[in-house]
């Protein structure tokens, strides 16, 4: 199972991205669809949470300006984030709880950059 991220990049306080998260691999299920991030310096946090039945969680840091969302069918999960502060970057990780034909273990992606700044 491979978790590939995507759609960090640099943009000024107020706008908006897009990180997307695909899982490729033999997936016979996906329960949790996580996004975390880490600034430096800081412990890695939990940003949005998206369960299979599409039941969403944010850290209160974000209630309000990101918006976590699947796609079963395609194995994917999107963050949508505006409103960034400067206090959103970090880089971004997406982290799944993968259920394959032998076990469920949580994968983690690579990172993906989010630079907020003027």
């Amino acid at each position: 199972v491979q978790l590939q991220a995507s759609g960090g990049g640099l943009v000024q306080p107020g706008g908006s991205l897009r990180l997307s998260c695909a899982a490729s691999g033999s997936i016979f299920s996906i329960n949790f669809m996580d996004w975390y991030r880490q600034a430096l310096g800081k412990e890695r946090e939990l940003v949005a949470r998206i369960t299979i039945d599409g039941t969403t969680t944010y850290a209160d840091a974000v209630k309000g300006r990101f918006s976590i969302s699947r796609d079963n069918a395609k194995k994917t999960a999107s963050l949508q984030m505006n409103n960034l502060k400067a206090e959103d970057t970090a880089v971004y990780y997406c982290n799944f709880l993968v259920t394959t034909v032998y076990s469920t273990d949580w994968y983690w992606s690579q990172g993906t950059q989010v630079t907020v700044s003027s």
